[in-house]
């Protein structure tokens, strides 16, 4: 077919990009009514339990609820760090699981961003050196 007159798509053609963009158009729509996310409220400045928070913590002797009172924390993720310190300490007894802060990035869910965040809330107390 010789192109249309008014440029170079044809009167047919052009219904079918019409009828092609429509139907790429509903499929869209229909993803996004059936696939809705709802992103949350940015999480607030402070955890839940910031105001129990009086001093630095050590992750390798906290408890779940002290962790949480990190900001950005919460109880899920302070009760996988309890978890994973303790499954730590079982296969290597004797050693920290945390010699430094960056080492929480080994639990599923923390990045270096999060350890970032928390790090202004905590410490490492490193053991006592023993001389020979």
């Amino acid at each position: 077919m010789p192109p249309g007159p008014d440029g170079i798509w044809t009167v047919s053609q052009r219904r079918g990009l019409i009828a092609l963009l429509a139907l790429v158009t509903a499929l869209l729509a229909i993803r996004l009514i059936i696939n809705r996310q709802y992103v949350a409220d940015p999480e607030p400045a402070q955890g839940p339990a910031a105001d129990q928070l009086q001093n630095r913590i050590d992750p390798n002797v906290a408890d779940a609820a002290e962790l949480s009172a990190i900001p950005g924390v919460g109880e899920k993720r302070a009760e996988s760090i309890v978890e994973y310190r303790q499954a730590y300490l079982r296969r290597n007894p004797g050693k920290l699981p945390f010699a430094y802060v960056r080492d929480l990035e080994r639990i599923p869910g923390i990045g270096p961003a999060t350890c970032e965040a928390m790090e202004p809330y905590l410490f490492i107390q490193k053991p006592p050196a023993t001389s020979f």
